[in-house]
């Protein structure tokens, strides 16, 4: 995370390779932020019910007709790397707290190039070179495969190495495995790779029973404590109403 005063505006241009963004959430809202900068040379073709504005400064797509994310991946790939200072964040009432990105002065350029079945690696190689061409300071994508593959054969490798060549760098996702050997996927060493992680926090849900024990795991549950009792179901009996489907 990098420390910059909260709706402070600056001239660094992220560019979001993934499946879009949705632009009306508060983590990209434009308040405090002035124009453009003057060295941006890219456009807004967001598409069908698509508007950018001082915060999302650039928009295009590839994938579908639109640069709206309808997988979520795009949306919270940006807020994590840019995302706005958003106080009383939570879900749905859970861990409520501020939510930022690791720079949110930034502004984002959005390339839409993934979807519901994947991302094609003409898509990517084709948002690569846009955002080159757009003049963006950064490019994130967190894109990964099962596994590393050859450096002249991986689309992200090849365009991180177009885009390095032009003073850009690219921030790429290493996977989500491990830690054990042969699990990191970016291996190119013209990128910066970043690392899956995890958090020492963990959502407790109680479970009352009949006859007043109560129960305590490990589950995001958003319901109220007081809720309808329910009959208990033994994992043989559900996988057997599985089965009947």
């Amino acid at each position: 995370m990098i420390k910059n005063p909260a709706g402070v505006a600056s001239d660094v241009v992220v560019g979001i390779i993934d499946s879009g963004i949705w632009p009306e959430l508060p983590s990209f809202d434009d308040d405090g932020f002035g124009p453009p900068p003057a060295k941006w040379k890219g456009v807004c073709k967001g598409g069908t019910n698509f508007t950018c504005n001082n915060k999302i400064i650039g928009a295009r797509y590839y994938y579908s007709q639109s640069a709206r994310d309808d997988q979520g991946h795009g949306t919270h790939t940006a807020s994590t790397a840019v995302g706005n200072v958003v106080k009383d964040a939570s879900f749905y009432g859970l861990a409520s707290g501020v939510a930022r990105g690791g720079l949110p002065s930034a502004r984002i350029a959005v390339y839409q190039a993934c979807g519901g079945f994947g991302c094609s690696s003409a898509d990517i190689l084709a948002a690569f070179d846009d955002a080159i061409a757009d003049g963006v300071d950064v490019i994130s994508v967190s894109i990964a495969t099962l596994e590393a593959v050859d450096i002249d054969t991986d689309t992200v490798a090849i365009g991180g190495f177009h885009a390095a060549r032009r003073g850009i760098l690219t921030v790429h996702s290493a996977g989500n495995s491990g830690p054990r050997s042969a699990t990191t996927c970016s291996v190119a060493p013209w990128l910066l790779s970043v690392a899956a992680s995890t958090i020492d926090r963990k959502f407790e849900s109680k479970v009352v029973l009949g006859n007043g024990k109560i129960v305590t795991g490990i589950s995001v549950n958003a319901f109220a404590d007081n809720g309808p009792e329910s009959p208990l179901v033994h994992r043989d009996q559900s996988l057997g109403c599985v089965g009947a489907l």
